[in-house]
């Protein structure tokens, strides 16, 4: 058995033990047994910019994609989000719409400890404003900071509340984003 099969055989284990019955995150295996991609649906508040408020308002859902390529896990895992945000390290305008992580990876790095680093990251838990993709949320941020972080969840569980199965079952139908906007914040 490969090194890269037994790693995702390893990451798909450990992220149905830490995430199976989490109140705040839902992770959906796709691509391959083991899975080679993950859905991931976050259910903590972040920003999203309004135009016709000229201000981030709060989202409470967001969808992640998570992508193991054949360099895996030597090569960094990519994650792109699909709902919009506001956010310093996520990009604005790029396509993919990717999130940095970090600047270094490491092939010891827990992929469930990288799912729940980017839940915090959703929330302003933690941001880099330093080399940002998104440079208006940085600023924002910087000027900002009195209002973060702007979701308070702790991500780590004890313990799981559902059952495994109930966990791995199809994504839901997407919300409309006007019903997942909140009042402005700022």
């Amino acid at each position: 058995m490969s090194i890269r099969l037994r790693r995702l055989m390893s990451d798909y284990d450990k992220i149905r033990n830490e995430f199976a019955g989490h109140k705040y995150i839902k992770f959906i295996p796709m691509g391959g047994n083991p899975p080679e991609r993950y859905r991931i649906v976050y259910n903590v508040t972040g920003l999203v910019w309004d135009d016709r408020q000229n201000c981030p308002v709060e989202l409470q859902r967001h969808e992640v994609e998570i992508y193991l390529p054949n360099e895996y896990p030597r090569g960094k895992p990519l994650f792109v989000i699909h709902t919009p945000i506001f956010h310093p390290n996520f990009s604005a305008n790029r396509v993919p719409n990717q999130i940095c992580v970090g600047d270094h990876w490491a092939a010891s790095s827990s992929l469930a400890d990288q799912i729940v680093k980017v839940g915090e990251m959703l929330q302003y838990r933690d941001y880099n404003v330093k080399s940002p993709l998104n440079a208006m949320a940085a600023r924002w941020a910087l000027e900002n900071e009195k209002y973060l972080p702007v979701g308070k969840i702790d991500l780590f569980q004890a313990e799981p509340e559902v059952e495994l199965s109930d966990m791995t079952a199809e994504p839901e139908k997407k919300a409309e984003a006007e019903d997942d906007l909140d009042i402005a914040l700022f």
